[in-house]
């Protein structure tokens, strides 16, 4: 018996061995936890393209939306840790949200991160054809009209949640926040006229600024972005506190091997080196993770640090 036993362990070990040194073998699904057409989708198709042209295999973007993108990480957190099934995750899913939603079915060990791929700007834009010139204006209606003024956002516990309660611990405002399924969502009622403004990032915005349709108000820089030239600065805007950086990594269930991970880690790096990758990363306002951040062991100790940047933020009187 002990011999069977034995056997059938060699067995399995084998072809677990077998599985990871072929792995990927067939195409890869990438949870986006949000609807379409907001920063995390946009960088999720932009890494999934050039990650499949790397590993030789299809990565298939699925958006799952809903709380704030929770929806979509229990999913990936209960999903078979074998490598076929990985997730997008940023400052709102992965950190912020262990503090707006005890009751997750997941928690930072649920994870294993294949390391960071993309940095973000928070950023404010208004309705294009709206009275008010800047922030300074923005703010001074918001004071005079408490809870007047709406500002959307991806959902409470995204990161445009917390760049919206970002932009109102620096400003001291009260407006209401209108919660969407995803930043696309948002956008488009900007867009339409049906809300005041929207938090998210330069990522997200950067075409509907440059294209008029909507009107940056401030980003959360210490310098102008090239690509939103005509956007002034936190400083500028007299906002000098509201500054920030969002952040993309990829995900996947804690009981991943190594070896795998190791691989997404490696094709992720060697995705990241991609010129016109890296070009189209940085015509959205965004900027590729440096070489030292983007591995496991880097978001491992990244993310105890935000969980506990952002409780602090959340648990401020009002907030």
């Amino acid at each position: 018996m002990r011999i069977l036993i034995a056997a059938a362990a060699a067995f399995t070990f084998a072809q677990t061995a077998a599985a990871q040194d072929s792995y990927p073998d067939r195409s890869i699904t990438m949870i986006v936890p949000f609807a379409a057409g907001g920063t995390s989708d946009v960088i999720a198709r932009l890494i999934a393209e050039q990650l499949g042209t790397v590993l030789g295999q299809r990565v298939i973007n699925e958006n799952i939306a809903g709380a704030g993108g929770a929806t979509g990480l229990t999913r990936a957190a209960k999903s078979k840790a074998d490598g076929y099934t990985i997730a997008i995750g940023n400052v709102g899913t992965n950190a912020a949200a262990y503090t707006i939603y005890p009751e997750l079915q997941y928690t930072p060990s649920s994870f294993i991160s294949a390391g960071l791929i993309a940095k973000t700007v928070p950023a404010i834009a208004i309705k294009k054809d709206w009275a008010i010139a800047d922030a300074q204006a923005f703010i001074a209606y918001a004071k005079a009209n408490p809870g007047k003024l709406t500002l959307g956002h991806a959902g409470v516990g995204s990161s445009n949640y917390i760049i919206c309660k970002q932009f109102l611990a620096a400003t001291k405002i009260d407006v209401t926040l209108m919660s969407y399924r995803g930043a696309g969502p948002a956008l488009n009622d900007l867009m339409a006229g049906h809300i005041d403004g929207v938090c998210d990032t330069a990522t997200s915005l950067s075409g509907a600024i440059q294209g008029g349709t909507v009107r940056g108000l401030v980003v959360a820089t210490a310098k102008r972005l090239p690509t939103l030239p005509d956007v002034p600065t936190a400083q500028e805007a007299g906002i000098p506190t509201f500054q920030g950086e969002g952040w993309n990594a990829i995900f996947v269930p804690k009981d991943t091997p190594m070896a795998i991970v190791n691989k997404l880690t490696a094709g992720l790096k060697k995705a990241s080196e991609n010129p016109d990758y890296r070009k189209r990363i940085s015509d959205l306002s965004a900027v590729v993770a440096p070489p030292e951040e983007q591995d496991s062991a880097f978001v491992a100790a990244l993310v105890p640090q935000e969980v506990e940047k952002y409780r602090i933020l959340l648990a401020e009187p009002g907030k």
